[in-house]
């Protein structure tokens, strides 16, 4: 992996940290370590999947990652339920 990041210096390399693992915690922790410093930048699921969808205008992928996140990040997903009541409610007169 390390050989594959040097390799690919000219380009920016993610690593999903949240979404790999090793044998042990430790484990995991020094390989992403080595990829970092290497010159992998480390991130989590839900920043990949931002990434992916950059913006709500790209309508054809909104609706399934703000699923996803609904169902799998949390507070987030709370958040963006709460966001998304908020917007539906109509002003009060």
């Amino acid at each position: 992996m390390l050989a594959e990041i040097k390799y690919r210096k000219s380009q920016e390399v993610y690593i999903v940290t949240d979404a790999s693992g090793g044998v042990s915690l430790e484990a995991h922790e020094m390989a992403i370590q080595r990829m970092v410093q290497a010159g992998a930048v480390p991130i989590t699921w839900t920043v990949f999947g931002a990434e992916l969808q950059r913006d709500w205008a790209r309508t054809a992928t909104a609706p399934a990652l703000a699923h996803m996140l609904v169902e799998h990040a949390g507070v987030v997903g709370t958040t963006f339920t709460w966001e998304q009541q908020l917007l539906a409610t109509p002003p009060a007169r």
